[in-house]
C-alpha cells in the first residue's frame, strides 16, 4: 500500500481521536478528501480504488470516534452524586508511586466498570495486581481555569479515568502473586542499591524506562532540561542498542536461533518496560525490521513506520493524545526522512576543513553524530512548542556529547539487572566501573542543564501556527518535497509567517487573569516583558504563575506582588519566579503612599492611602485593579475628591452590590472584569463587562 494512502488514513482516523467540535471535525474531512481525490485521479488510479478511498476515510473517522474513551455506563464516575463516603473494590494497576513533594502518593485502581486515580496523604507500600477496597470521597477530576495550566482531567482523561478518589480508609483483600512486575521490582531495587537513588535510578531507567522506576524529580528535570529526556523513556533507542548486541553475539549462529534470540530479546523488553505506546511502537517497528532484514529484502522505513501507526491506532486509538508517543513517532520520522541528508549535508561542509585521511574520518563521524540529533529535535520541534512552549536549546551539543557513554551505561545497566536476578554476588563487580560512568552521565546532563538559556521559553502558540509551522519544515527537511516546486522557499516563508505572528502575539501589550477558587492570577505583558499580581500566596498559586509564565513565554517575571492576607508558605516559590517578588500579609499594606514597582513599560502604583487600590500601567494603557470591596470604597471616594482619569479597563476581584454596579456603569467604563460568576438577574452583564466564571479566566489588548 502506497506511504501517501496510510497517511491520509492516519490523517482521517485522527481527526475522529481528537477532541474538535463536531462541526470542525467533519468539516476537516471535506479538503482531506479533495486532497485525495485530486492525488489519485493525478497518479491515474482507477474508479474503484478511488471509491473505496473515498469510502474508507469517513469510516476510519467515525471509527476513531467511537473509540475515543468515554465513561461506560457501569463506570465509577456514576457515583459522584451518591452517597458519600463511597466504597470501591478492584485491582491496583500499578505500584503507588510518590506525587510532587508533600503531596502525597497516587495509585489506579481498577473495577469491571472502569478505573479511579486513589490519592493517598502518605505512601505506603501498595503493589500491583493487589485487590483493595477503598473507603473515601470521590469526585470528578478538577479541569484547569486556563488552557496553559496542566489540569488532572485533562491528564486521566488520556488514560481512560474519569475519577479520584482521596482515601480515607484501605483494606488488602488480596495480594497475588505478579511475577513480572516483581521482576521489575527486584531489577529496579537491586540497581538503586547499588549506585544509590540517582545514579541507581538512572541506571535502573535505562532498563526499564522512567514510567516504571520512581527517578529523582530533580534528575527528570536535568534530563529534560538538557533535551536528553529520551534517555530515561524505554523508547526505539533502548531495543535498538539491546538487539544490536543480541545480534553480534548470534551473528554465527543458525537461523532458527538469531530468530528465538531477537524475539526473546523483544518480549523480554516489552515485558520489563510495560506497554506503553513508544515501548510497543519500537517493538513492532523493531520485529518489522528485522524480519525485513532477514528475509534479504530492502524494506521502506517510512511505510514500516506508518503500517505501524495505523495498526496501534486502530487497536487503541487514544494513543495519539499521548505526548510521549507523539514525540517518539515524530523523533523516529525524523531520523528515517532526513537523518541520511543532513548527515551527507553536515559531512560535505566539514571535509574541507582538513585534508588528512585523519580528519575526513573525524568529518564524516561528527557528522553521523550530529545528524541523529539535530534531525530529531528538527521534527519534535513543533510539538516541543505546541506542549511546552519551550526548546531545549542545547539538545543536540548534549546528545553528542553523551552518546558515547549512552551505549556502554544501557547495555551494561541490562547486565547488572540480569546478573541482579540469576547472580547477585557479582553484581558489585559490573557496579564498580558503571556507577562511575553513571555519574559522569549526570555531571555532564547537569552541567548542559545549567547553561544559559537551556530552555528557551518562546510560549505555546496555537496549534493553528504550530499547523503553519509543520507544513513549512516539511519542505525543507525532506529533500524529495524540497524539490518539488520550489517548496522550500514556500516552507521558509511559512515558517516566517508563524514565527512573525507568534512574536507579534506575545510582544504586544496584553492582560491575562485567571480565576479559580477564591484565587486570582493578573499577568500583563509588554513587549516580551511580564509582571504579576496575585491575590492568594499558597504553593499551588505559586505553581500555576510558573506555568503560565512558561506558557506564556516569560522566563521570569520583571516583578511580582502577592497581596494575600496570609503571608506567603512557600516564599522560596515566589521568589524563584522574579528578582523582585514582594508579598504582604497581615495587617502590611501592599503599597505605601509614594511606592511603586516599575519595569519599562510596567508599573503598578496605589491610587489611595490605605493601599487597597491599585493602577497597573502596561505601555501606555491605565487599568485599576480593585480585589476587594475596600479597594473600591478607597477608589471612589479619590475619584469622586480628584476626578475620574481616563482608563483602558477596570478589574474587580468579587461581586459587587446593586447599588455598586450602578455607580460602575455611570462610569461607563469601555471594559470592566470581574471574577467569579457574574452577578445573578435577568438583566445579565451590561456591555464591556465580562466574568471569569467560577473556574476560567479572561485575556485579550491591555488597550
Amino acid at each position: 500500500m502506497p506511504a501517501i494512502v496510510v497517511s491520509l488514513a492516519l490523517l482521517a482516523l485522527g481527526l475522529g481521536v481528537l477532541p474538535l467540535a463536531e462541526p470542525i471535525r467533519w468539516l476537516a474531512l471535506v479538503p482531506l478528501l479533495a486532497f485525495a481525490g485530486w492525488l489519485t485521479q493525478r497518479r491515474g488510479w482507477g474508479l474503484r480504488p478511488r471509491a473505496l478511498l473515498v469510502v474508507l476515510l469517513p469510516l476510519l473517522l467515525l471509527w476513531g470516534q467511537v473509540h475515543r474513551v468515554h465513561p461506560g455506563p457501569d463506570d465509577p464516575s456514576r457515583l459522584v452524586e451518591g452517597t458519600s463516603p463511597t466504597v470501591l473494590e478492584g485491582r491496583l494497576v500499578a505500584d503507588a508511586r510518590p506525587l510532587s513533594v508533600g503531596e502525597g502518593c497516587q495509585a489506579v485502581l481498577m473495577e469491571a466498570g472502569g478505573a479511579t486515580e486513589l490519592r493517598f496523604p502518605s505512601c505506603a507500600d501498595l503493589r500491583q495486581g493487589w485487590r483493595v477496597r477503598v473507603i473515601g470521597e470521590l469526585r470528578r477530576p478538577a479541569t484547569g481555569p486556563h488552557p496553559l495550566l496542566s489540569s488532572a482531567a485533562e491528564r486521566l482523561a488520556r488514560q481512560g479515568i474519569w475519577s479520584q478518589m482521596n482515601v480515607a480508609k484501605l483494606e488488602v483483600l488480596e495480594r497475588p502473586p505478579t511475577p513480572v512486575a516483581d521482576l521489575r521490582r527486584r531489577m529496579a531495587t537491586a540497581l538503586i542499591k547499588a549506585g544509590g537513588p540517582e545514579k541507581g535510578g538512572v541506571l535502573a531507567a535505562l532498563v526499564l524506562g522512567s514510567a516504571v522506576v520512581p527517578v529523582p524529580i530533580a534528575v527528570r528535570e536535568a534530563f529534560r532540561v538538557a533535551g536528553l529526556s529520551h534517555a530515561l523513556a524505554a523508547s526505539g533507542f533502548h531495543l535498538t542498542v539491546l538487539l544490536g548486541a543480541v545480534m553480534v553475539l548470534g551473528r554465527r549462529s543458525p537461523r532458527a536461533i538469531r530468530w528465538t534470540m531477537a524475539g526473546g530479546a523483544m518480549l523480554l523488553f516489552l515485558l520489563l518496560a510495560g506497554p506503553q505506546p513508544s515501548v510497543v511502537r519500537a517493538v513492532l517497528m523493531g520485529a518489522v525490521a528485522f524480519v525485513v532484514l532477514e528475509s534479504g529484502q530492502r524494506g521502506r522505513p517510512l511505510g514500516v513506520l506508518l503500517l505501524t501507526l495505523l495498526a496501534m491506532l486502530l487497536v487503541q486509538p487514544l494513543w495519539l493524545l499521548d505526548v510521549g508517543f507523539q514525540l517518539s513517532v515524530a523523533a523516529t520520522a525524523g531520523l528515517m526522512l532526513t537523518a541520511r541528508d543532513l548527515e551527507t549535508a553536515l559531512a560535505a561542509r566539514l571535509q574541507p576543513l582538513g585534508s588528512a585521511p585523519w580528519a575526513r574520518k573525524v568529518a564524516v563521524g561528527l557528522a553521523a553524530g550530529l545528524a541523529v540529533p539535530l534531525a530529531a529535535s528538527l521534527w519534535t520541534l513543533p510539538l516541543q512548542l505546541l506542549h511546552f512552549g519551550s526548546v531545549p536549546l542545547w539538545a543536540v551539543p548534549s546528545n553528542v556529547v553523551v552518546s558515547p557513554l549512552l551505549t556502554p551505561l544501557t547495555l551494561g545497566a541490562m547486565a547488572m539487572a540480569l546478573v541482579a536476578v540469576l547472580a547477585p554476588p557479582l553484581l558489585g563487580l559490573l557496579a564498580w566501573p558503571l556507577v562511575p560512568l553513571t555519574g559522569l552521565l549526570l555531571a555532564t546532563t547537569r552541567w548542559f542543564a545549567a547553561l544559559p538559556m537551556a530552555q528557551w521559553q518562546l510560549g505555546r502558540p496555537s496549534p493553528l501556527l504550530v499547523l503553519l509551522l509543520s507544513l513549512g519544515l516539511l519542505p525543507v527537511l525532506v529533500a524529495s518535497l524540497g524539490r518539488w516546486r520550489q517548496g522550500r522557499t514556500w516552507g521558509v516563508a511559512l515558517i516566517a509567517l508563524a514565527c512573525v505572528v507568534h512574536l507579534g502575539l506575545i510582544g504586544g501589550d496584553r492582560l491575562l487573569l485567571v480565576h479559580q477558587g477564591s484565587g486570582d492570577l493578573l499577568i500583563a505583558t509588554h513587549q516580551g516583558r511580564g509582571a504579576l499580581v496575585s491575590t492568594r500566596g499558597d504553593g499551588l498559586s505559586c505553581s500555576r504563575a510558573r506555568q503560565l509564565a512558561l506558557g506564556l513565554g516569560l522566563q521570569r517575571f520583571d516583578w511580582l506582588l502577592v497581596s494575600d492576607p496570609v503571608a506567603p508558605a512557600e516564599p522560596a516559590c515566589w521568589q524563584a519566579l522574579s528578582t523582585l517578588a514582594l508579598s504582604f500579609g497581615g495587617e502590611a499594606l501592599p503599597l505605601g503612599p509614594g511606592q511603586r514597582i516599575e519595569s519599562p513599560g510596567l508599573t503598578l502604583a496605589p491610587l489611595a492611602a490605605d493601599g487597597a487600590a491599585l493602577r497597573l500601567q502596561v505601555g501606555a494603557h491605565r487599568w485599576v485593579l480593585l480585589p476587594d470591596r475596600q479597594a473600591l470604597w478607597s477608589w471612589r471616594s479619590v475619584s469622586e475628591a480628584r476626578g475620574q482619569e481616563r482608563l483602558a479597563g477596570l478589574w474587580l476581584g468579587f461581586r459587587p452590590r446593586r447599588s455598586e454596579r450602578a455607580w460602575l456603569q455611570a462610569l461607563a467604563p469601555s471594559r470592566l472584569w470581574l471574577s467569579g460568576r457574574p452577578p445573578s438577574g435577568p438583566e445579565g452583564l451590561p456591555g464591556g463587562w465580562r466574568a471569569s466564571g467560577a473556574s476560567g479566566f479572561l485575556q485579550g489588548e491591555a488597550g
